[in-house]
């Protein structure tokens, strides 16, 4: 790779437009055709760009959030990702930065990766920061098998709102402190091997009923009210220090003079409240700037790039006006303006190339040790008690399993299967039930056809039923488990997960995790 200048010699070497081109991080796509490759590698040549974002293909990015495209799967993803950072790094003058989203490993965007719990899991004990430590480590470690220097996480949102679309299990909790020791946990362990950080999403994306991605969300809160929460974990975390923060997509009256402007635009949010309130140092980076909560009211080429430099935004992710921002922001800017965000993000990418854990490691972490450690931390009884869990087990029940087939199961698919499970279950008393939801967003009942909904309260009014939920606890709204004998929340359906399940339900171990959000 092409040596970094040191600052004092990259001042001089670097002409204006070049200095505004490393503001710049468009988006980089694993499964793009040669001809979208060749064109990304021309701007990356012709407009001196700073860093590159990676997506899992076009299908997957930011607004396409729902899934309105087909996502193909591609089982040589890593291969891809690692032969396309050497082609982009081998296309500019100066080394880039490489950023992702792993908020739980490279699997975030990659197949064939390892995968960690989500956050919600990780907040689901007390105690035990020592596994989100390794769970920072070892994402780590994946990053730089991959030649990524900059994993754009953790999440410190404080997911007050059940009915976030968006954030959820992606937040530690609902409670501050929690939060706060878990991100800072991961932000240590991901230090420890040298690879860059970013808190997300300032001001607070959790108490939002609005996605993003999508529209606009508004937090209607007193600025007291916002210090005392949604900005608590941000401004500890500042104090300890961190490489960056990101600023979402979300409109905050009481922060921005009284106006909707979201966060991401606001010089009121981004300068006054986080550089001059919060004293923060650091880069900001934007959220991805082809969301559709700014691109959609700003879609003049470069007019939305000019207003999130002004705001106080270093770094520009998922720019897609490249030449026109450049464009716009040379004209606009002062020289000072300028100078001082070159300044930043050089010294970050200082930071990042110099770290000497690059090339070290070649090979990804191996997560199942660590994901049965958590496994057995976070299980967590919310309904009932373990002597019940006992007595039921030494009965003679059925077991029942509802988790969807892999793919796009079809109405009448769903109708037939439920149809059968009706007839296999008539005449049971007791009933061991396995829940897995469908998906891990809340859209669409997170993926759950209403009769299966239906037919899962039935049986809970009907049956002895014992239930043992995989996934996002969120979607146990659904249902009502209050009427199960005992429900139990395992958050995620790796084998791990069900192995500890498994235990759990013989009595072989106890459950110690504490559901970290509330389900009213």
């Amino acid at each position: 790779m092409k040596e970094l200048p040191p600052f004092e010699i990259a001042k001089t070497r670097l002409s204006p437009l070049e200095k505004i081109g490393q503001f710049f991080m468009p988006a980089a796509f694993i499964n793009d055709t040669e001809e979208e490759i060749q064109t990304l590698e021309t701007l990356i040549r012709d407009h001196g760009i700073g860093g590159i974002c990676f997506f899992h293909s076009r299908a997957s990015a930011a607004t396409n959030f729902e899934g309105k495209k087909e996502v193909i799967r591609n089982e040589e993803s890593f291969e891809t990702l690692k032969s396309l950072i050497k082609r982009y790094q081998s296309a500019s003058k100066y080394p880039l930065f490489i950023a992702i989203d792993a908020e739980w490993g490279l699997a975030m965007r990659i197949e064939n990766t390892p995968q960690y719990p989500y956050a919600i899991t990780l907040g689901a004990f007390t105690g035990k920061e020592e596994l989100i430590y390794e769970v920072g480590k070892n994402i780590a470690q994946d990053c730089l098998a991959a030649g990524i220097h900059w994993n754009l996480s953790p999440v410190v949102d404080i997911n007050n709102n059940p009915n976030n679309p968006v954030i959820g299990y992606r937040s530690f909790g609902d409670n501050r402190e929690q939060v706060t020791k878990k991100a800072l946990a991961y932000i240590k362990g991901t230090e420890s091997l040298g690879v860059l950080t970013s808190i997300k999403h300032f001001p607070g994306h959790g108490d939002t009923s609005v996605d993003s991605h999508l529209g606009i969300p508004v937090i209607d809160k007193s600025k007291k009210e916002l210090l005392e929460n949604e900005l608590y974990p941000f401004q500890k975390i500042i104090s300890e220090g961190i490489d960056a923060v990101m600023v979402g997509h979300l409109s905050v009256p009481a922060l921005a003079n009284g106006t909707e402007t979201p966060a991401s635009i606001s010089r009121e949010i981004c300068t006054d409240l986080l550089r001059g309130e919060m004293n923060f140092k650091g880069v900001v980076i934007s959220d991805a700037l082809n969301m559709h909560a700014v691109s959609k009211i700003h879609p003049v080429p470069g007019e939305l790039e000019w207003l999130a430099f002004h705001a106080g935004n270093d770094i520009l992710c998922f720019a897609e006006h490249v030449r026109e921002g450049i464009e716009t922001i040379a004209k606009n800017s002062t020289l000072n303006q300028l100078e001082e965000t070159f300044e930043r993000v050089w010294k970050l990418k200082e930071k990042a190339m110099g770290n000497p854990y690059h090339h070290k490691f070649t090979e990804l972490s191996k997560s199942a040790a660590l994901n049965r450690k958590i496994a057995e931390e976070s299980i967590t009884l919310y309904h009932g008690n373990e002597a019940t869990i006992n007595t039921f087990s030494k009965k003679n029940f059925c077991t029942f399993t509802l988790k969807q087939p892999k793919g796009n199961p079809s109405q009448e698919d769903i109708l037939s299967f439920l149809e059968e499970a009706k007839q296999e279950t008539k005449q049971e008393k007791n009933i061991l039930l396995l829940v897995t939801p469908p998906k891990v967003k809340p859209a669409n009942h997170f993926g759950f056809h209403q009769e299966e909904i239906d037919f899962i309260n039935s049986m809970l009014e009907e049956k002895n039923v014992v239930l043992y939920h995989f996934g996002n606890p969120y979607s146990l709204k659904l249902f009502s488990a209050k009427k199960s004998l005992a429900t139990v929340l395992v958050y995620q359906d790796f084998k791990e997960f069900q192995d500890v399940a498994t235990e759990h339900f013989l009595g072989k171990i106890k459950a110690h995790g504490k559901l970290p959000v509330s389900l009213k």
